[in-house]
């Protein structure tokens, strides 16, 4: 039986390509630094920058992460000192509108990691 997992989508929309590899590595920092209760809570994370900007509506970076409990994305974005670093260098970058955020609990249909 599979287990209902949290997965969150994010996309910024950050012209220069300078401010979007500064926000992977941003990314990258907040993979290996984020804890909940001392130990890593992040189930899955991938961020990379648009191949085709022409169809993506402007948005040029885009992350992808798994929590195990709908708990864990609240407390990742209201409470994860790594999370609040990541959000900080984003605001840096003056972005003409806030990310896009949306998350859902769902079960795997096809998984073959």
């Amino acid at each position: 039986m599979s287990t209902a997992r949290v997965l969150r989508t994010t996309m910024f929309k950050v012209a220069d390509p300078a401010h979007q590899q500064k926000l992977i590595q941003a990314y990258n920092k907040l993979a290996s630094e984020q804890k909940k209760d001392g130990k890593p809570y992040i189930l899955y994370m991938a961020a990379g920058i648009a191949v085709d900007p022409a169809r993506s509506k402007g948005y040029t970076v885009v992350s992808r992460t798994e929590f195990a409990t709908m708990d864990d994305m609240r407390w990742y974005d209201e409470q994860c000192p790594a999370h609040a670093a990541l959000k900080e260098t984003a605001r840096g970058f003056n972005l003409p509108e806030p990310p896009l955020v949306f998350y859902h609990e769902d079960v795997p249909l096809v998984n073959q990691r």
